[in-house]
């Protein structure tokens, strides 16, 4: 299976300090290392022929997928929302990269995409692609919050704030059902909706948690120079990179909440860098056709 890196947590200041996660493995990383963990465990030991997911155009799942397949000679096959994106892979970083691990890319329209959860379609696509182990969306399912569950180690009992950005909220609730009930958990939505909470309670097993969700800067993968600025300013002081559309604005959210009072001065708080980096690739070309500073 997937080897893991021991990592340390990084300390910004006395109050706040960053797990990098993303640093656990070179081409899958962070959260998304947590989430395949054990479906790749289930589907090499079912004897499964390969995997089979969904992602978007710029999908952090899609390409660590992708990653996980080729590490373990597992075919894999991505269904990808547009059709309109098949003459587009080569200039699609997330894309290419997913294809030269030997991913085989399925495009699909917007309207067959939002039906992907669909029994009668899921059971299409298991004829076509007959004994391919499924991984929904974002890879949130209860094998991945299991993984997840695993982020927190007993050093990090000590923080008594744990943050986190969330996406499907799968990462979340592995870090709720992991963590003390001393503890609180925090999580930045990068999308805008109410939807998450009821998706968290579908697995989380504890009530020390709560949203944020004042952080989204517009909605999913939304940015504006005021977020490219912090990043960048954060990256030069700190040296750790952040991605876009989730850790920066999380970063974000506590630098702003421990600025406010709304963290309070006394609370030892710990940032989960999910990972997300490959992402900064794509979200700089469109900078750059819209002419606004890129993330460095």
């Amino acid at each position: 299976m997937l080897k893991i890196k021991t990592i340390e947590n990084i300390r910004l200041n006395s109050q706040l300090a960053i797990k990098p996660d993303y640093l656990i493995h070179p081409t899958v990383s962070g959260n998304k290392f947590r989430k395949l963990k054990y479906n790749l465990q289930t589907a090499r030991f079912g004897n499964y022929k390969g995997l089979l997911t969904f992602g978007g155009a710029f999908s952090n799942h899609i390409a660590a997928t992708a990653a996980a397949g080729q590490e373990l000679k597992i075919p894999t096959v991505g269904v990808i929302r547009g059709e309109e994106l098949i003459s587009q892979v080569n200039s699609n970083p997330t894309l290419r990269y997913a294809k030269s691990c030997g991913m085989h890319l399925e495009f699909v329209s917007r309207s067959t995409y939002k039906i992907k959860t669909d029994p009668a379609y899921l059971q299409q696509l298991l004829t076509t692609f007959k004994d391919y182990y499924l991984i929904p969306e974002g890879g949130t399912n209860d094998l991945a919050i299991k993984g997840c569950e695993e982020i927190l180690t007993e050093k990090d009992h000590s923080f008594d704030i744990i943050c986190c950005p969330v996406g499907t909220g799968g990462t979340m609730a592995g870090l709720i059902n992991g963590s003390l009930p001393t503890q609180k958990i925090i999580g930045f939505p990068a999308l805008k909706g109410h939807f998450l909470k009821e998706d968290i309670c579908k697995f989380a097993t504890q009530s020390n948690w709560e949203l944020c969700e004042d952080y989204h800067f517009g909605g999913y993968a939304k940015v504006d120079s005021k977020l490219i600025n912090f990043m960048n300013e954060f990256k030069s002081t700190y040296k750790i990179p952040l991605d876009p559309v989730y850790t920066a604005k999380m970063m974000y959210g506590i630098f702003d909440g421990i600025r406010s009072g709304e963290i309070p001065k006394t609370a030892k708080v710990l940032a989960v860098h999910t990972g997300g980096l490959q992402g900064i690739e794509g979200m700089n070309l469109w900078l750059k056709q819209k002419n606004l500073k890129e993330i460095v």
